[in-house]
């Protein structure tokens, strides 16, 4: 180990730490000190972040602290959270190899793990968002990486000791867990420190918030799912700063909120954020482009995700009927029939779990404490505030009026009323 002990480190010891690992130096040629450029990036809430090029490679080098970045010693928060990251970049990568980066170390004294990285001109695809630039295979490339990661995890695939094994294992992550129940499903609905919105002009709808009784029951509905269904295993944080893009290339990183938990915690937390795209649009139009044509191709790109979802998971469902899964033994839903109502059932109330969960993390981005670049990179604050009222509206809306919708299309048809 080139650390005994946890100690978090900069520019100049992480050379140190490289030249003592084989696994990472053999990746960039060495680690000579002259060959070395090494530039911290972490621009996140939690982590250091490290881009290091050598003379004939490059790596990302990701380290977890004690705390919260953003916040500071002040809010501890456990390391550990890097193992289950990197446990849960392997696992998703043999899942969905296409589309996770490649582990090439984990450390998990020093809570830092070593990875590809994702070279330009992957970017954020949240900053893609706000800059109005089309994906044509985003539909297709994370339809594909939720199915298989969802549905390998899950006890469709897996029998009953196999799931409870894993689910014991990431019971661990359980800080994060806490983090997540807090700032999603409790503190936009209370009066709380770290709370804040576009002020004064969201002032009303904050309180307003707080004081709907329906919203809360429907929220507490929610909260009680993220705790006790330990359905898949999830990524646990899957929005659009969770994902690097390039024009045919769709990466999935940062899952160490990562847990056995409900599958539509990570859809609707994917497709929620990309209806918070679509809202913020107008506050990125200029002359010469409303946007109009961008916000019709999000709205596409969230009704196809969902319908080549729907279709690869009934898919890989239909093809492994028969496998280890113990969900639904194969000697009891054992004809056509049966095994359709099961399935139909079965989807009718992922879709709407998605839903929910989808409209919890729009309500938490606009009156929490974790906003989005999307609408705070509107610089005005009227503006901005027009356009996070509509998705905070359309998120209150979808999460108590979420079972009434039967399909996606319903939904972007919503969504389009809203505006």
């Amino acid at each position: 180990m080139p650390f005994e002990e946890f100690t978090p480190l900069n520019e100049k010891s992480l050379v140190e730490y490289i030249k003592a690992t084989p696994a990472l130096s053999s990746k960039i040629g060495g680690a000579a000190d002259d060959d070395l450029v090494i530039k911290e990036v972490g621009d996140g809430n939690l982590n250091f972040v490290f881009i290091v090029v050598g003379s004939s490679g490059s790596l990302v080098i990701k380290q977890a602290l004690p705390y919260i970045r953003c916040i500071g010693e002040s809010w501890p928060m456990t390391k550990e959270r890097a193992y289950f990251e990197a446990t849960t970049l392997r696992k998703h990568g043999t899942l969905s190899p296409d589309h996770v980066p490649e582990v090439y170390h984990f450390d998990r004294t020093m809570a830092l793990i070593g990875m590809r990285y994702l070279e330009p001109p992957h970017i954020i695809l949240r900053k893609g968002l706000i800059a109005g630039i089309e994906y044509p295979f985003l539909a297709d490339h994370m339809s594909d990486y939720m199915a298989k990661t969802l549905f390998f995890t899950s006890l469709l695939y897996h029998d009953t000791t196999e799931h409870r094994r894993a689910v014991t294992e990431f019971c661990g992550n359980v800080e994060l867990c806490r983090l997540t129940e807090q700032v999603v499903f409790s503190d936009p609905y209370r009066v709380s420190t770290f709370n804040r919105w576009t002020s004064p002009y969201l002032d009303d709808d904050a309180k307003a918030v707080r004081q709907d009784s329906a919203l809360k029951l429907e929220v507490a509905e929610l909260k009680s799912m993220f705790c006790e269904r330990a359905q898949a295993l999830i990524h646990g944080d899957l929005h659009t700063g969770s994902v690097m893009v390039t024009q045919d290339s769709t990466q999935v990183i940062d899952p160490e909120f990562s847990f056995y938990g409900p599958m539509g915690f990570d859809i609707g937390a994917y497709l929620g954020n990309l209806i918070l795209a679509f809202f913020a649009q107008d506050g990125h139009a200029a002359q010469g482009n409303d946007r109009k044509e961008y916000k019709n191709w999000i709205l596409r790109t969230i009704e196809q995700t969902w319908d080549l979802f729907h279709k690869r998971f009934i898919s890989l469902w239909d093809q492994n009927k028969d496998g280890p899964g113990e969900a639904y033994l194969a000697d009891i839903y054992n004809d056509a029939e049966v095994l359709q109502l099961v399935q139909e059932n079965y989807m009718r109330n992922l879709l709407h779990d998605s839903l929910g969960f989808g409209a919890a993390k729009m309500i938490r981005r606009i009156v929490g404490v974790a906003h989005v670049e999307d609408f705070e990179s509107i610089e005005e604050d009227k503006p901005r505030a027009v356009c996070e009222r509509s998705g905070l509206e359309f998120g209150k809306m979808l999460l108590k009026e979420r079972r009434k919708f039967t399909c996606i299309g319903e939904v972007v048809s919503a969504i389009q009323q809203q505006i």
